[in-house]
């Protein structure tokens, strides 16, 4: 091994040279970091908690900042709470390190160090105002305050286009604290519970308390010198500060866009057009820009330094200038004119969105700089804006009511000393509707996918609060997936990885590979569950359930996709709920499936029977395939707990799809077939079918849509049958209805199936269906639906030809009856209690009974 990799790292030098070398000792010297930090958080994990210790974090580590820089020094100078030490994470520590060096209470660390690790792992009191990092996992004793960092003008979470997608670690955040701060109504309404979803969902309290940073606004004459004294760099001796503060601009916050040349452009220009004896005009970028700005030469005399606070410099401010930044409802606190410079507001709200409407703002919006020059003139004569003085008093009132310098001990008071809210809490919004957590799978464009997303659009969201996991992703088809997600539902999109050191990432291999060993040697459940160990996969697993969804509880707990092992073990420690998995194929068969001479899936799916006895229910999504699970993996678990729920279907989702579909070509025949390119499916069985019937009706054609791991050797069967011309094979596709559409018959020659949507996906798009007669066929088709053929060549082509000489039409579908069928099975599978004050599922059911299929037993023993 070690001379293949030595030649290999040869070979690499002279075909990428030096330059990929380099690449790849930086990401080797990457991962080293992190197993580092890794061993570092699992070892202090397992220490003592401190209970004197606060950790500190400001946006990410920019500097002693915010809200939770309020709160430090509060806490610093009350005397009964002189026992506690202080840290602070900072990216850059050198500068506070010199600041703090004879204070033994304040202790500074380099965000993502081993001491961080330790600080968030052992401190009794964790203080933050954006987020802590993805291995972040609040401990039981640990107290977790998360303060945000202001009132919100413009779109957050949910509200923003895709805004699921950067929701994930801060959802989990929120979810985990104990604590959250609003600053008012508004914010804990519209931030908290709308935007980010936390209505129904969040456990711990919400303190209307007024924001601990605006109590810097407040400065004695002291503290006024003091702070002028740090700016006097910037020329502003004898004059008043019109503080210039937008917004970050762009697509990411972590990457924002340097628009530093137009901002220092428009301070020269507003510079120019006032009085300069008596203003001077300063630029305050927001912390996301503000490392771009921090190297360059040309701003040194007008940008504030980022380690003073806003707040202290909102102080000082006579006049502020700003666009959709936050910072505004701050500044309304000190009664003092704001000026709104929005060149690109239309641009603006249709991009990020606001919400307050422009009438709504309590100040003058101006295009441009001549507009932001004239009303600071207006202020110079008049110390006023004497039009939007009723404004700002309603603005003052809704944003800024309880922020009369003493937010910060108000807030000590309830966190530190225990004191009750009181009418500072705003009462938990915690619903009476049933709550539900499913695990929606990897999002593929897959069938499963399918599934799951017509599922979350037939859920009654007035009688259910439904949140879904899933791993986060950056794959486009996967994140096109997510985009289809009901905006009512919650997405708990999984970042990051279990904790733990290189000795528990090596036992948890282990164990799972004693699983697999145990199943296949003895396939008997008990004996599997014994060499597992279980004590210790309890702790490890509850604990990422804690890192993954906080303190959240569900009454249902649905693993929807039923393949992984590792999610199924996930939510089987999720708090008291009833659990439930989903068989949506012959899983045994799949499990043996072998693709390139490998069982690819036997080891993953062994593990997941091995936890099937310890779910609620097993759920196929037919009656036959109920009734094939049961007897191959019945040894796993008692065969009652195997049911049924089928399927749902979209049936809008379908037809709009569908409408981008071209005009056929009125001469030819199209047959057309959907699904991944793998052996269960069988495409071979149907291209070799077509060749027969093309050979007597060469205006036939064949559509395959899908990819897989065959489709090579599908592309050299069609080759080798002369098929070239008649046969396409699509690739995966974002929109597979507009195909479907434009076909004449579908078409399925799997080996074996659940209850695959497609079939009703032509259904609905009353296309005429030819199938083989896999084992849940009849399940899978409504009574009388399509042509079932046998699972032959010969036969397959019998039933195309069939089609083509008219025997074969499409079938009248009552989806709608269907529909509420499926999601009454979906609430029985999943435990919901009968009768309910909502839902009375034998009623529905007895009413649908004339759409059920065969019983399962029944089937079984047709057989």
């Amino acid at each position: 091994m070690r001379v293949v990799r030595a030649a290999r790292f040869i070979l690499s030098v002279l075909t990428r040279g030096w330059a990929g070398i380099k690449r790849r000792l930086a990401r080797f010297v990457e991962r080293i970091r992190r197993a580092w930090r890794y061993e570092a958080h699992a070892y202090w994990r397992a220490r003592p908690i401190n209970p004197n210790a606060v950790l500190y974090e400001a946006f990410n580590g920019s500097g002693i900042l915010c809200n939770p820089e309020a709160l430090f020094r509060r806490l610093r100078i009350a005397s009964d709470q002189s026992r506690l030490r202080h840290i602070w994470a900072l990216k850059d520590p050198r500068a506070a390190r010199r600041e703090y060096r004879h204070d033994r209470t304040v202790r500074i660390v380099k965000t993502g160090s081993p001491a961080y690790y330790r600080a968030l792992a052992t401190s009794h009191y964790l203080i933050s105002n954006a987020t802590f990092p993805p291995q972040f996992c609040k401990r039981p004793g640990q107290v977790y305050l998360n303060t945000w960092h202001g009132t919100p003008l413009k779109h957050m979470g949910y509200d923003l286009l895709d805004g699921a997608f950067g929701t994930a670690n801060i959802l989990r955040n929120f979810v985990s604290a104990d604590y959250l701060l609003a600053a008012n109504p508004f914010m804990a309404r519209q931030m908290y519970e709308r935007a980010y979803k936390l209505d129904g969902i969040f456990r711990g309290r919400m303190l209307l308390a007024g924001s601990p940073r605006i109590d810097r606004q407040i400065l004695t004459a002291d503290q006024a010198r003091a702070a002028r004294v740090r700016l006097a760099p910037l020329n502003i001796t004898g004059r008043e500060i019109v503080l210039y503060a937008p917004t970050w601009k762009g697509a990411s916050f972590a990457h924002p866009d340097d628009d530093l040349d137009v901002l220092l452009d428009r301070v020269r220009q507003i510079t120019a057009g006032i009085d300069s004896s008596r203003y001077v005009v300063l630029l305050k970028t927001h912390q996301a820009v503000h490392a771009l700005a921090a190297g360059r030469p040309d701003l040194a005399r007008v940008l504030v330094p980022n380690d003073l606070p806003t707040n202290v410099v909102l102080g000082l401010a006579s006049i502020l200038v700003t666009d959709y930044s936050s910072i505004f409802f701050d500044f309304l606190a000190t009664g003092r004119p704001i000026v709104f410079f929005t060149p690109d507001l239309a641009d603006f709200e249709q991009s990020r969105g606001l919400y307050l409407a422009p009438p709504e703002l309590p100040g003058p919006l101006c295009r441009t700089v001549a507009e932001v020059v004239a009303v600071i003139g207006e202020v110079a004569e008049h110390g006023r804006l004497a039009a939007f003085t009723e404004r700002y008093r309603i603005a003052q009132h809704d944003y800024v009511g309880q922020d009369d310098g003493a937010a910060s001990a108000r807030v000590i008071d309830i966190v530190f000393r225990g004191i009750d809210p009181g009418k500072l809490l705003r009462q938990s919004q915690l619903s009476d509707r049933r709550s539900m957590l499913i695990y929606l799978g990897g999002m593929k464009p897959n069938g499963i996918t399918s599934a799951a997303l017509n599922l979350l659009g037939a859920i009654d969201h007035s009688r259910f609060d439904v949140s879904v996991a899933f791993a986060r992703t950056t794959a486009p088809a996967r994140r096109a997936n997510q985009r289809l997600i009901d905006p009512r539902v919650r997405q708990f999109a999984r970042i990051g990885g279990m904790n733990g050191g290189f000795r528990q990432r090596l036992a948890r291999r282990r164990r799972a590979a004693s699983t697999v060993a145990s199943a296949v040697a003895s396939a008997v459940a008990s004996t599997v569950a014994s060499t597992v160990g279980p004590a210790v996969i309890a702790a490890e697993f509850t604990e990422e359930f804690t890192r993954c969804f906080g303190d959240s509880r569900f009454d249902h707990v649905v693993d929807f996709s039923g393949y992984g092992p590792f999610w199924a073990e996930l939510l089987l420690h999720s708090p008291p709920a009833v659990r439930s998995i989903w068989l949506h194929n012959d899983l045994a068969a799949d499990a043996h499936r072998s693709v390139g001479g490998s069982k690819r899936m036997l080891r993953a799916l062994t593990q997941t029977f091995a936890s099937y006895d310890r779910f609620d229910s097993l759920v196929s999504v037919s009656p036959a395939l109920a009734a094939i699970n049961a007897e191959a993996l019945g040894i796993y678990a008692p065969r009652s707990k195997f049911t049924v729920a089928h399927n749902t279907v979209d049936v809008e989702r379908i037809r709009r799809g569908a409408r981008a579909a071209g005009e056929p070509a009125s001469d030819l025949i199209t047959f057309v077939t959907i699904g991944r390119l793998s052996p269960e499916k069988n495409q071979a069985r149907l291209i070799r079918a077509f060749a027969l019937v093309h050979a007597r009706h060469p205006l036939t054609r064949l559509v395959i849509v899908g990819a897989g791991p065959l489709q090579d050797e599908l592309a050299e069967l069609i080759l080798d049958l002369m098929l070239a011309h008649a046969v396409t094979l699509t690739g995966a596709l974002a929109n597979p209805y507009s195909v479907l559409a434009a076909a004449d018959c579908f078409v399925l020659s799997s080996d074996y199936e659940g209850a695959p949507m497609v079939l009703l996906e032509a259904l609905v798009l009353e296309r005429a269906v030819v199938t083989v007669a896999f084992a849940s066929v009849h399940d899978a088709l409504p009574q009388a639906a399509g042509l079932v053929v046998p699972q032959t060549d010969a036969g397959l082509a019998a039933g195309l030809a069939a089609f083509l000489r008219g025997e074969v039409v499409a079938s009248a579908f009552d989806h709608e009856s269907y529909a509420r069928r499926a999601v009454t099975e979906f609430y029985r599978a999943i435990g919901v209690p009968h009768p309910t004050a909502h839902i009375d599922l034998d009623a529905e059911l007895a009413e649908l009974a004339e759409l059920a299929p065969i019983d399962a037993v029944e089937r079984a023993s047709q057989r």
